[in-house]
């Protein structure tokens, strides 16, 4: 079977400099998958080559067995990619509706709307005539995936989604991708937050200086708590 997602010998950095070195990894249709690892060693750098906003040096990115490795974010887009980037990246002029008619205007097709939007986040739709300044961390969080959503991706890539949030917002952002993996869309998901990225995938992978070096299922990877802590490089 042709996964979803296939990466393989991926290398790509900045201004020369390599950050992902012979990188492999595959998500499957409908599965999430969280990579791991410390600060630093190019998870973040992986999911902007996969979403084509770093151009890589050598290697491949397959979807459903199309290289677009070097193609632009918009026709990754089109292909049934979405990334919700680190830190949320909405923009403080605009409200939660001009953020979600501007994602309109490229939604792919599918079933994801903006009404589905607001009756999937409801607490979008209270907030909709709000400033995205206005909002809290949370429903950021909330406006950054909803967004995402308009493109009806079969894949999100998802770059540490609980990040600055409180415990309580956490739990609730956990709650609304569990619905969406269980409604078909497969997740590559960056996680600090252990418990959240445990709970949400069905595979582990570790990133170490560029590379991928450990893979397993969650169960496998729970079963062995000193190689997980060696891993992440926990003491």
């Amino acid at each position: 079977m042709t996964a979803l997602l296939d990466v393989r010998d991926l290398v790509a950095g900045y201004d020369g400099g390599r950050v992902l070195n012979e990188v492999g990894l595959h998500v499957d249709a409908g599965e999430a998958v969280t990579l791991l690892g410390r600060n630093g060693v190019g998870k973040t750098t992986l999911v902007h080559t996969i979403m084509g906003f770093v151009r890589p040096d050598r290697g491949t990115i397959r979807l459903d067995g199309r290289d677009v490795a070097r193609e632009p974010a918009s026709a990754v887009a089109r292909a049934g990619v979405a990334i919700v980037p680190q830190g949320r990246r909405v923009f403080a002029p605009l409200t939660v509706e001009e953020h979600l008619q501007i994602a309109d205007r490229h939604r792919g097709r599918g079933e994801w709307t903006r009404e589905r939007v607001y009756e999937t986040m409801p607490r979008l739709a209270e907030r909709r005539d709000h400033l995205a300044a206005q909002l809290s961390g949370g429903e950021q969080q909330l406006l950054a995936i909803g967004r995402a959503l308009l493109g009806n991706p079969r894949l999100l890539l998802l770059d540490e989604p609980s990040e600055g949030l409180a415990p309580v917002i956490v739990d609730r952002i956990r709650d609304l991708l569990l619905s969406l993996i269980s409604g078909g869309i497969a997740v590559l998901l960056v996680e600090q937050n252990l418990r959240l990225a445990l709970t949400l995938a069905s595979r582990v992978l570790v990133m170490s200086k560029g590379t991928i070096v450990h893979e397993s299922s969650v169960a496998d990877f729970r079963s062995d708590a000193a190689r997980a802590r060696t891993l992440l490089g926990v003491t």
